[in-house]
């Protein structure tokens, strides 16, 4: 990955046009794609250290160029735009391998702070040892050094993102993880950020890894506290 490129697939030409101008701004060299099928060509050909995906494109849309590029390199990151607010459609964008999103309209200072703060984590990622990275609990088989998970529902690649939270819940299990803590600590948010990313991803770890989603025994709702690991059915 070249952590100062960017590409940027974005459809409508004045926000493109701002977003550019700004990540140049900020010193970050920007390729930009109009649509779906030149993203992909543009990810084939070159390195980027982020890349910044419209959901809504003409053609092959967000979603699909999220799961073909997650395909081709679990590790990418990906923040994602869009201008649908509710839940469910937030939960499938990162579930297509989003690490983040933003609902469109939005600041460019709030922007620009995702695109550091992602840029920021995935130079913080350090493969531990592999011997270390072998995590089994209920029917479920997770190579963290390998991004991959065998679960009931099949294989799976993990995003770096999806390896972060896996690795600080398996370090702490047991204990109660504040939002606080978990926003801080895997995305390297300021503890008092109001977001719903983590809710969202706490939704598909119970997705991927729990029998049941809606009463997990995994990953644990804390009420008014947090989230907790056990490896216990």
């Amino acid at each position: 990955m070249n952590g100062n490129n960017i590409l940027l697939v974005e459809d409508e030409p004045h926000i493109a046009r701002g977003l550019i101008f700004n990540l140049e701004e900020e010193g970050f060299k920007v390729t930009h794609a109009e649509n779906g099928e030149a993203a992909l060509q543009f990810f084939d050909e070159h390195s980027f250290g982020l890349v910044v995906l419209d959901l809504a494109l003409p053609g092959i849309d967000g979603l699909e160029v999220c799961r073909q590029i997650r395909g081709k390199d679990p590790r990418q990151p990906i923040l994602m735009l869009t201008a649908r607010s509710e839940e469910r459609d937030r939960i499938e964008g990162l579930s297509a391998g989003a690490d983040d999103y933003l609902t469109k309209p939005f600041s460019l200072d709030e922007f620009l702070l995702r695109v550091r703060g992602i840029l920021r984590r995935s130079e913080w990622y350090r493969p531990e040892p592999a011997s270390e990275d072998i995590h089994q609990f209920g029917k479920n088989r997770v190579d963290l050094q390998h991004h991959l998970a065998t679960t009931a529902q099949g294989d799976i690649s993990l995003t770096e993102l999806e390896v972060r939270m896996l690795r600080t819940f398996f370090d702490q299990e047991g204990e109660v993880l504040s939002r606080a803590h978990l926003l801080e600590s895997v995305w390297g948010m300021a503890p008092d950020t109001e977001t719903r990313t983590l809710d969202n991803f706490i939704v598909r770890m119970r997705k991927y890894f729990e029998d049941n989603p809606a009463r997990p025994v995994h990953f644990q709702t804390v009420r008014g506290r947090g989230y907790r690991f056990s490896r216990k059915s």
